[in-house]
């Protein structure tokens, strides 16, 4: 297998995204990949470390802080698509104006039991749970810090 990118690329786009903007994150974990498919994601966090166990526990994510950049980050490691916590750089909008950005949504294996443990862990319901039909039951939640994510479970039969 070929990379599709050579580390001297990586380099030059990290160097310039750098210099841009926040958006140089995703660069810091190229991974072999289709190109036009998710394969990063951002959490911000007035308080990332506050976060960390919330998604620990409720996830099974990974965290390692990572140090030398210009904004507090922890690399989130999961069993598929890699990520970011940081600290959030502007106030966030007000938790009834909705979201202002991609949302993603985690399969489980239960949502109701994934529901107790986000609502034990300080999460809050966005969305009761309902079903899209012949496919899932859907729902949204608030972490502790008011970030918005879908959870979903798999069920043809749901109506």
């Amino acid at each position: 297998m070929r990379l599709a990118i050579t580390p001297k690329q990586v380099f030059a786009r990290f160097t310039f995204a750098y210099t841009q903007s926040l958006s140089y994150l995703p660069l810091l974990f190229v991974r072999l990949s289709t190109m036009n498919q998710p394969q990063f994601f951002e959490i911000q966090s007035d308080n990332p470390s506050k976060l960390i166990d919330f998604y620990k526990n409720v996830f099974g994510w990974r965290f390692t802080k990572q140090d030398g950049l210009p904004v507090e980050m922890w690399r989130i490691e999961t069993d598929g698509i890699d990520g970011a916590l940081l600290k959030r750089p502007v106030k966030t909008p007000p938790t009834s104006h909705g979201t202002n950005a991609f949302l993603v949504s985690m399969q489980v294996d239960s949502f109701d039991d994934i529901a107790t443990t986000i609502k034990d862990l300080g999460g809050t319901i966005a969305m009761e749970k309902f079903a899209v039909p012949g496919r899932c039951w859907q729902g949204y939640f608030w972490d502790p810090d008011d970030n918005a994510f879908g959870v979903f479970e798999v069920d043809e039969s749901a109506k």
